[in-house]
């Protein structure tokens, strides 16, 4: 029988679905027909792998081939089916066996000359080959990228020639080994910041907690430079953070795949000219946006209200739910956006409201307008927002020779309070949801009365009394409290800044 049954994968959001190639070759005349729901450059495979099986010394059938990609429901694009496409029609031509096709995957763009080169996204599909227990054949180009996933047995190869005789028996590909690399960037460091002891409280609480955090301040007084020294202090990423992370920029990423950085936490720092599909993603064919890269990591808004502000109420949603659906006409895709916000802002206008240099002359109503651009939901969304004064100007040491803590020293101290909180609930305060939150915080009549007066006079939502306990209780982790205690719950409150004004 003239038919051959091969296994690739398909794209769909972070997920990769198997793809079930079928060859079929019928008596008539030549022609070759790709069915299943083809994209443009899936639909132009055929003259590639035409080109590459002639230029490969290979005969081309000159029979009706008829390719189906099933399941024919499910969007197929890019050029990774090419390489299961031309085994395909070797095996149904029998030019190669067919016996061992069902212990191997296949994904790989084809060159006219049968060279393979990579596509991106191999990552996901990578995983799902391990969860399916097949082998992986691909491009050289794609080898260090997939090999990352542990327990894969990822085999690459350089032409159609090589895996031909692979699975001809004639000789084996090899075996790419998992290249691990515990490189420590060079991250700025939280010593280099002199001063602003408040404004580096508020950022050791925030990583310890996963919290969100709006730094308000005047130009100059070391927001973008305490933003930027906040991935330092993070604690390193689980393997499976780590790889779901690796595996979104692996979708969005058109550049050979970095694997020297995988587990790494991202920082992303849009311009506040950045659209709203930019930020989180989208396109006839849904590609993860920023917010998805920032998966497990830090999405930095600088300038906050200069972004547009239909741009910056498409945050609010992923900011609860830690995920996006993208929904399109023909498709739809979801993508997780777990990130941890950071944000900046000027207090006025022209920046120098507050900072005693007499400069500021914007009026109230500039103010308030220049404030509003920000909407109250998503402020309300904003677990702290605190202020970042000027500092006076020192020349050479630090008043009194009092050195800065390093990141090291932080980062430990940021860790330590992270694994109480895995040990008691699973994940990190900020993540707490619904019941949870009564499970795990518990309040006393002291810390209660300091609330309740909090609300009353502030006019507190319930989702900010929420944010305001759950701060609280990363504070008390970081002091290695079992129970919150006022001045915990006095602290979380200081650092709703924008609720007083």
């Amino acid at each position: 029988m003239s038919l051959a049954i091969l296994y690739s994968r398909a794209q769909e959001g972070i997920n990769s679905p198997l793809v079930t190639v079928e060859v079929h070759l019928a008596n008539g005349l030549p022609a070759l027909s790709i069915v299943g729901l083809p994209e443009m450059a899936v639909r132009e495979s055929k003259d590639r792998v035409r080109g590459a099986l002639i230029n490969s010394q290979f005969e081309f059938p000159a029979r009706r081939i008829t390719i189906n990609l099933a399941p024919a429901d499910l969007p197929k694009e890019g050029g990774r089916f090419d390489l299961p496409i031309a085994l395909g029609i070797l095996a149904a031509s029998g030019q190669i066996p067919k016996q061992a096709l069902d212990q191997y995957e296949f994904a790989g763009e084809l060159a006219l000359s049968g060279q393979l080169r990579r596509v991106h996204g191999i990552l996901p599909a990578a995983l799902a080959a391990r969860d399916a227990k097949r082998a992986l054949i691909l491009a050289e180009d794609n080898a260090e990228e997939a090999a990352l996933v542990e327990g894969l047995t990822c085999q690459p190869a350089d032409h159609l020639l090589q895996v031909c005789a692979h699975l001809k028996g004639l000789e084996t590909l090899p075996t790419q080994e998992r290249v691990f690399t515990e490189s420590k960037p060079n991250q700025p460091d939280m010593a280099d910041v002199i001063g602003q002891q408040q404004a580096k409280r508020a950022l050791e609480i925030s990583a310890a907690g996963a919290h969100s955090l709006l730094y308000i301040g005047p130009p100059g007084t070391g927001k973008s430079m305490l933003a930027a020294r906040l991935p330092g202090i993070l604690p390193p990423m689980t393997e499976h953070e780590a790889l779901e992370s690796a595996a979104i920029r692996s979708l969005a990423q058109q550049q050979p795949f970095d694997a020297s950085g995988w587990n790494r936490r991202p920082f992303r720092a849009p311009h506040h000219t950045a659209s709203a599909v930019a930020l989180v993603g989208g396109g006839s064919h849904p590609k993860p946006g920023e917010i998805s890269l920032a998966h497990h990591g830090v999405l930095f808004l600088d300038e906050l209200p200069e972004y547009n502000r239909h741009v910056l109420e498409v945050l609010r949603e992923p900011m609860e739910n830690g995920s996006i659906t993208i929904s399109r006409a023909n498709r739809q895709a979801d993508y997780p956006a777990r990130f941890q916000l950071l944000a900046a802002m000027n207090p006025c206008p022209c920046g120098h409201l507050g900072d005693g240099s007499q400069r500021c002359h914007c009026t109230v109503e500039q103010i308030t307008r220049y404030r509003n651009r920000i909407s109250g939901p998503l402020l309300d969304r904003i677990d702290m927002h605190v202020e970042v004064p000027r500092q006076p100007i020192t020349l050479g040491q630090p008043k009194n020779n009092q050195k800065e803590e390093c990141s090291a020293t932080i980062g430990s101290r940021v860790a330590r309070a992270r694994a109480r909180q895995v040990a008691r609930q699973g994940k990190t305060n900020q993540a707490l949801m619904g019941r949870e939150i009564d499970s795990y915080i518990q309040l006393d009549e002291r810390c209660g009365a300091i609330i309740l007066k909090a609300i009353e006079q502030l006019g507190l939502s319930m989702r900010a009394y929420h944010r305001i306990i759950k701060v609280a209780r990363t504070i008390a982790d970081l002091e290695n409290c079992p129970q919150i205690d006022t001045h915990h719950i006095s602290e979380a409150i200081g650092y709703r800044r924008l609720d007083r004004c």
